[in-house]
């Protein structure tokens, strides 16, 4: 691997937020019809790409459909990651505290670049600026950045 890529990662440097999960409880206990709620209210009601939305509601469906959520890697084995990283993230997510993360992962990545999109949600950060995601992608893969 010659370079990562981390969007809005959440439980990689901090926990989730308790706000966050009491709203996402229904959510994450099972299947459920997609809870637009919750995502306009971690959104601050930006607009979503209305494929992803059909998307995440045919997910819902699925009987056995539960999130899947890793352990938090250990401190010891970040600091062991070699490739440059880019940690984007979402700098209005109420999914983690952005702060921490941030600083976490700038402190446990041996090669991080941390950046930030301003006003952004962790589930909007696709949608509202598209365009400044995929630059900063796009520049970081190519080494023009990091």
């Amino acid at each position: 691997m010659r370079r990562l890529v981390l969007v809005d990662p959440t439980r990689c440097f901090a926990g989730f937020r308790p706000g966050y999960l009491l709203r996402a409880l229904p959510t994450l206990l099972g299947p459920s019809a997609l809870d637009r709620a919750f995502l306009a209210w971690e959104t601050g009601g930006a607009p979503l790409d209305a494929d992803w939305l059909a998307l995440q509601e045919r997910a819902a469906a699925f009987p056995a459909a539960r999130p899947v959520m890793g352990l938090r890697p250990a401190p010891a084995a970040l600091c062991t990651l070699r490739p440059p990283t880019l940690v984007l993230l979402g700098g209005r997510s109420r999914a983690h505290d952005v702060r921490k993360v941030a600083s976490r992962a700038a402190a446990l990545l041996p090669d991080a670049t941390v950046a930030t999109l301003p006003g952004v949600s962790h589930h909007a950060l696709p949608h509202a600026r598209p365009g400044e995601l995929t630059r900063a992608v796009r520049e970081f893969l190519s080494g023009a950045s990091g």
